[in-house]
């Protein structure tokens, strides 16, 4: 289960890309979009996220031509059963080809009506509708990680208040600024553990990796 400090720097890194890539596509909602990358990755620390940046939880389906994982997972295609099942998942290089390819996903038409739907309630109930996930309480389980962490703050980055090329530091006044003391503090706690012989190192070099150039260290 992620740590507080963990959901704050997964969230801090996710958002950004999801706003850049639902203002491409013409989205009019992104915070359904970042609670869903919360719930379905466990903020970044699922297998299918952490190795193959699959944040979303996307099948391969009929349309993938490109790299892929075969994942055991759970449907619940009768109400309150829940059923194991194996198969293929998308597979990505990197967190922002993941985000991408969530909004490249949504170009199916079955998903054409998510594009203008304005609230989380709306976007996440069409999306739902369409068939994206199984579980009777999706709608209401995602709703609460936007309240949880109050993602609505990242849709003012849809409609001009907030600049989003900006928006990790800008996104200090909903708590996601990771570059205060404290937050470093936090964020180098939840990191102690982690080793390269079972790949879990690698969080730390996404982390590194969002960095903008004018806060790397020097010499890098």
């Amino acid at each position: 289960m992620a740590t507080k400090a963990e959901c704050e720097v997964f969230i801090g890194k996710i958002a950004p890309l999801c706003v850049k890539y639902a203002s491409a596509y013409g989205y009019k909602n992104v915070s359904g979009a970042v609670a869903m990358a919360c719930l379905e990755s466990g903020y970044g620390l699922s297998r299918l996220a952490a190795d193959y940046h699959n944040y979303f939880g996307m099948k391969c389906g009929t349309k993938w031509t490109g790299a892929s994982v075969n994942m055991r997972t759970m449907e619940e295609y009768t109400p309150g059963t829940l059923t194991p099942i194996s198969d293929d998942f998308r597979a990505y290089a990197d967190m922002e080809s993941g985000v991408r390819g969530y909004y490249d996903f949504l170009e199916l038409p079955r998903y054409a009506n998510v594009r203008n739907q304005a609230t989380p309630e709306s976007y996440l109930q069409e999306i739902k509708s369409a068939g994206y996930a199984t579980s009777s309480t999706y709608v209401r389980d995602v709703l609460a990680v936007v309240k949880a962490h109050n993602l609505t703050e990242w849709d003012k980055y849809l409609t001009g208040q907030g600049n989003a090329d900006t928006g990790q530091q800008d996104a200090q006044k909903g708590g996601y600024n990771m570059y205060s003391r404290q937050k470093v503090v936090d964020y180098a706690n939840s990191q102690v553990g982690k080793k390269e012989s079972d790949g879990s190192y690698k969080s730390i070099i996404d982390t590194y990796n969002t960095l903008p150039a004018n806060q790397l260290p020097r010499g890098t």
